[in-house]
């Protein structure tokens, strides 16, 4: 196996566990919630707190990866919310989880803009949306293992447990990184071929400007217009699914340690199917706009003709089989749309942007994510519902607007 793809699945790796740190508050919160108090609009107060960080942190983290570079920076991100996990098991009530949920949020920014950064250092063009998909399968991989995990920690050794085992998992990782990670030129293992293609293709992207300079191009507002409505789908499932299936579908923590995972599974379908057609289309001979667009209005359309009945329907299984279906495609989308930095800027740049990139998904899911919790207090989820229905269409439609034609900014 070419070094670029072992590179793909160490990230995958890391992605993984980076989502199983964060979806476990998810899986314990039915139970914590319920010995501390917290009711849904504290706890939709809770899961904004992490999102706004996240947000915060990818704005900080970005700039520092392309200064430490991408084995450093990475490194000690993984360390810092390796601790920040394990740190779960003191959460005490609302303000405690709450200052843990931030501290984890900021640590757990830089996964995205480094392993970004990686992939556009180490892939061609029509290889980079494939190398997103593997390592966003660690999104849907980490959501899938934390249902069965922690319900099977929290029965048998405690809530706390359920942080800290996967808390311990990263610092392993960090270990296996260092031993194994490299940059492309001065990788021991690459061969000759491999390495002549990496470079070939890096050599026409760097950038001399400052980063300032972003600012003044079209294409760097317009992903990040796109961007502010695009996340919260996605985190309204990861962060609300449990205790949907428990209050309207009648789940226990048996069932959801059961099916819980089902919609993860279809998310990493999803993320497969999009990153792996719109590389087809490039290698096919499709402009890089046209690859990204297609499947990013695919996967938009099907975000609304899954979320909408997956609410109405009187039948838990087939609203279960619909929400997998939306997932399947927010992935779809999500793939490729988080490729987008890549393609636009250059390799020394990717981190910068996508820090920005993140960190308006992330602000805009915050807020979502606060409504959300009063949504639900007030009036239940069929709004949440619709609304999650039309943000991914009002997302592919602001791309078009403000993006008209994806290609390689040059300054």
């Amino acid at each position: 196996m070419a070094v670029r793809w072992r590179i793909a699945i160490l990230l995958a790796v890391i992605t993984t566990i980076n989502y199983i740190d964060r979806s476990v508050f998810g899986v314990v919160a039915p139970v914590v919630r319920g010995e501390f108090g917290i009711g849904d609009a504290d706890y939709g107060f809770i899961t904004s707190g992490f999102l706004l960080a996240y947000g915060v942190g990818q704005m900080i983290s970005g700039p520092l990866i392309d200064r430490l570079g991408t084995k450093r920076a990475f490194s000690l991100a993984a360390v810092f919310w390796s601790v920040a996990t394990i740190l779960h098991a003191l959460g005490r009530g609302l303000w405690s989880f709450f200052t843990l949920r931030v501290m984890l949020g900021i640590a757990e920014a830089a996964n995205f803009p480094a392993a970004s950064k990686a992939v556009a250092q180490w892939f061609p063009a029509n290889e980079r949306s494939t190398a997103v998909a593997i390592f966003m399968l660690g999104a849907g991989l980490g959501a899938i293992i934390t249902p069965p995990l922690t319900v099977w920690t929290m029965q048998s050794l405690g809530w706390q447990w359920a942080f800290i085992i996967p808390g311990s998992l990263g610092l392993v990782w960090v270990i296996l990184w260092q031993l194994w990670y490299h940059a492309p030129d001065t990788h021991p293992a690459v061969e000759p071929a491999e390495q002549a293609l990496i470079l070939e293709n890096r050599s026409g992207q760097q950038s001399e400007a400052g980063w300032t300079s972003l600012l003044s191009h079209r294409e760097f507002w317009g992903i990040l217009i796109a961007r502010v409505v695009s996340d919260f789908p996605f985190y309204f499932f990861l962060f609300w699914l449990p205790q949907y299936l428990i209050d309207v579908r009648g789940f226990d923590l048996r069932a959801i340690a059961l099916f819980a995972w089902l919609p993860w599974v279809a998310a990493d379908l999803g993320a497969l199917v999009g990153g792996m057609m719109s590389s087809s289309l490039v290698t096919r001979g499709h402009s890089i706009d046209r690859a990204r667009k297609t499947v990013i209005w695919l996967g938009a359309v099907l975000v609304a003709v899954a979320v909408v009945p997956a609410y109405y329907t009187q039948s838990t299984s087939l609203a279960l089989a619909l929400i997998c279906f939306g997932l399947f495609a927010i992935q779809i989308k999500g793939a490729v749309f988080f490729t987008l930095p890549t393609d636009l800027f250059p390799a020394d740049r990717v981190a910068t942007v996508w820090g920005v990139f993140g960190a308006v998904g992330s602000l805009g899911g915050s807020l979502l994510g606060l409504l959300a919790g009063f949504m639900i207090q007030e009036a239940g989820y069929e709004s949440v519902f619709l609304l999650i229905a039309s943000l991914h269409l009002i997302s592919a439609g602001l791309l078009q607007i403000f993006v008209p034609k994806i290609v390689l900014v040059t300054e």
